[in-house]
């Protein structure tokens, strides 16, 4: 399977649905008083962990996702029907982060962890919310709240408890195919391997714990070189590593030392974690030289396992130190800084704009008094005296004087096409 550990998304929460005007009709019931319903509110987006996912190729084939918006409301004091929020399943290990800001806003690393990254619109009140003793009959009703756009960026860190390193054509192939149900690709040339492996080895509880081999991890890594920086990131959320050194190379020793420079250089945090060592191919080593090995591993404080991945020599050995530091060292706590995520709550599309078009002309544009026009009937005097107080209230009248706007002349919100007066309603 292709691997894709990064992906780009588009996302969309639903609008609200709009309010209305509407009146009760009913026989014998004289002055039946507003029965204008309210909106349905948009649908809202969220991220949710799965374990049973594992790249983020799907993302490759779709990345826009959008929920949808909720109903207007109806006559009769019927409210319009909210809209299903939508649930977009990653990977368990997921980080999310927002590509406006660089903000890293979730972690996703257990099962059905979930996270809201766009709020959907609320839906606007009908006109019966705005019934009052001294306004018993009320013309003007809510527009609905907007969805949120955003696009993020989706980073995949595996999960495994145990990080399998080692130069190419080390065995660490082979080594997962011995200990685990994994088929990964096995050749005798460098970068076989190209995508991290993920096996599970049985416990001899019953249970099992998943080792990953890690690809590409030469001399020149952690700048880019090979295929290692793409994925170092992906040892960090190991328990512990399991180094694979191969005994027939001209230097061991020296690979060894190549991989942990690396290590260091990427991250404080990933030289600090535990290491077991085990050198690999012993059926392709003189016995002399193996113990020569040894001893100079010893010199490092270090006692290597002797393994064969081929012939299984020893291979129980390792499995069960391997079964142990699972049960004992701890997963590391995420290193990630998580920021307080206020777009995805942030319907408000309060801003605006006013620009002069013409001599006599003025255009207000932005999101919210649009969606106020929008629902306003130009009309219905007690719409346009709402309206236009909302105006004031928002600044725009203030603005539209300071830039000359004179009696008379127009100014465009929308549908609506208002004649401006400089009287007191605007005072």
């Amino acid at each position: 399977m292709q691997f894709i550990d990064k992906a780009k998304i588009k996302i969309s929460s639903g609008k609200g649905g709009n309010g209305v005007v509407a009146w009760r009709r009913e026989k014998f019931v004289d002055k039946g008083g507003p029965a204008g319903g309210d909106g349905g509110n948009g649908g809202s987006v969220y991220l949710v962990a799965d374990e049973g996912l594992s790249t983020l190729l799907d993302f490759t084939y779709r990345s826009i996702f959008k929920a949808d918006n909720g109903e207007n409301g109806f006559k009769k004091s019927m409210h319009g029907k909210s809209a299903k929020d939508l649930y977009i399943k990653v990977p368990t290990g997921t980080i999310v982060k927002d590509l406006k800001n660089g903000n890293v806003i979730a972690d996703l690393t257990e099962h059905e962890q979930k996270v809201l990254v766009a709020k959907g619109g609320r839906g606007g009140r009908g006109n019966t919310h705005f019934c009052t003793p001294q306004n018993r009959a009320p013309q003007y009703c809510e527009p609905g709240e907007p969805g949120i756009e955003r696009e993020l960026q989706l980073e995949l860190k595996l999960l495994a408890d145990v990080g399998l390193l080692g130069m190419p054509n080390a065995g660490k192939s082979t080594f997962i195919s011995r200990v685990s149900a994994a088929k990964p690709k096995i050749a005798d040339y460098p970068f076989t391997t190209i995508v991290p492996n993920l096996g599970v080895v049985k416990k001899s509880d019953g249970d099992g714990y998943v080792i990953a081999d890690i690809p590409g991890l030469i001399e020149g890594a952690s700048e880019g070189v090979g295929l290692g920086y793409e994925f170092l990131r992906h040892v960090e959320r190991c328990r512990f590593l399991l180094h694979i050194v191969d005994g027939t190379a001209e230097n061991p020793i020296e690979n060894y030392n190549i991989i942990n420079r690396e290590l260091a250089k990427y991250s404080e945090n990933l030289a600090k974690l535990h290491q077991v060592v085990a050198i690999n191919k012993i059926d392709s080593i003189e016995e002399n030289v193996l113990q020569d090995l040894v001893k100079n591993f010893e010199k490092l404080n270090i006692k290597p396992f002797k393994i064969s991945a081929v012939t299984g020599e020893n291979i129980e050995e390792l499995k069960y130190e391997l079964e142990n530091k699972v049960n004992t060292i701890e997963k590391p706590k995420s290193e990630v800084n998580i920021e307080q995520d206020f777009a995805a709550t942030d319907n408000d599309d309060g801003y605006w704009n006013v620009q002069k078009v013409s001599k006599d002309v003025y255009v207000v544009t932005g999101g919210r008094i649009i969606r106020i026009a929008q629902v306003t009937d130009q009309r219905n005097t007690e719409q346009i005296i709402r309206f236009q107080n909302i105006m004031i209230g928002m600044g725009i009248m203030d603005e539209l004087k300071r830039i000359g706007i004179q009696n008379g002349d127009t100014v465009v919100v929308g549908k609506l096409e208002l004649e401006y007066w400089d009287d007191e309603i605007y005072k």
